[in-house]
């Protein structure tokens, strides 16, 4: 509910990371892919992609033989199921070369295919020399974009499945994008209250400690170098959106909203915001439901610090996120 005209917001499409199969490349060790139809074509519209194969890119082929994450000792390495040959040297260069140039595109997230030797975020196998596989492990490119870019939201397409993963993620990228937005520009100390009050609901939601703890940063504003003020900032921010936006926590800023104007409206409209609320912790309507009740009261009582609220519009309404969650 926000102005279009905040200095954080950018109508420029979200330049997002992933792994080229997901879109329908034919680029795996088969020559097949793993084409996604929520990322290609209901998020494409919002995004600009990036698609990267790293196993590709190294000079690999496409067939090829298929890699696997086997410890050696102490060492983790990459290898040929069959042939034995190692990539492990080769990945780890490309990786981190290829990491450092998409740190210079200005990436507001980015999606990894799950399992993945190269791309796996999280549970990769690792073979063990007995032939036993541990899903323990991370792959070599996505670690290497993860250390190189620690606050990106990064997500594996397999999460994404599940409708509160999606959303949260989907939250994080396009609140990156206005927080790198908003500090790539020239700012003063009141500019960034404004930011960060337009923000404090949707933080809230997702860690109310670091939520108090960027509050404290912001009072202490004044009193700091603008880089090192920026390099906190952003790094508390994204750290505190990477918290999981759970029906509990939602619930309590649901709350907090309805304490901007409960004593403005008559019984019975205050009677059926609680019960939309109670009904949504309870898990029988979605979270749309108590947020669109809550829109109408903002604009039809004109509650300004709400209506500057992002938590109340974080991302598209056409992606239709809150209806499942």
């Amino acid at each position: 509910m926000s102005s279009s005209a905040d200095p954080w917001r950018d109508d420029a499409p979200l330049r997002i990371g992933i792994s080229s199969c997901l879109l329908g490349s034919e680029v795996r060790w088969d020559g097949g892919h793993k084409h996604d139809r929520f990322l290609s074509q209901q998020l494409a519209p919002f995004v600009e992609w990036v698609p990267v194969c790293p196993e590709v890119e190294l000079g690999l082929g496409t067939p090829r033989e298929p890699i696997r994450l086997e410890r050696h000792g102490e060492e983790i390495r990459l290898r040929g199921t069959k042939s034995g040959e190692d990539h492990t040297r080769a990945m780890q260069r490309f990786a981190a070369r290829r990491a450092r140039e998409l740190g210079k595109l200005e990436l507001s997230g980015y999606v990894f295919k799950k399992d993945s030797p190269s791309c796996g975020v999280e549970r990769v196998r690792i073979w063990n020399a007995a032939g036993m596989p541990q899903k323990n492990g991370q792959g070599v490119f996505a670690g290497a974009v993860q250390q190189a870019l620690p606050d990106l939201p990064i997500e594996e397409e397999g999460r994404l499945k599940d409708p509160l993963l999606r959303e949260n993620w989907i939250e994080r990228i396009f609140a990156h994008r206005r927080l790198t937005s908003f500090l790539s520009r020239r700012f003063g100390v009141g500019d960034l209250v404004r930011f960060h009050t337009a923000h404090k609901l949707q933080l809230l939601a997702h860690s109310e400690p670091l939520y108090r703890e960027l509050g404290r940063l912001v009072a202490s504003a004044r009193d700091m170098p603008r880089a090192e003020l920026r390099e906190r900032y952003a790094h508390l921010f994204m750290r505190a959106m990477a918290g999981k936006a759970t029906r509990r926590r939602q619930v309590n800023v649901l709350q907090h909203a309805l304490g901007h104007f409960r004593k403005r409206l008559d019984d019975a409209s205050r009677e059926e915001v609680h019960t939309v609320v109670e009904d949504y912790r309870q898990g029988h309507v979605p979270l749309i439901v108590p947020i669109t009740l809550i829109r109408h009261h903002v604009r039809v009582l004109d509650v300004e610090y709400l209506a500057g609220q992002v938590y109340l519009e974080p991302h598209p309404k056409e992606l239709m996120l809150r209806n499942h969650v």
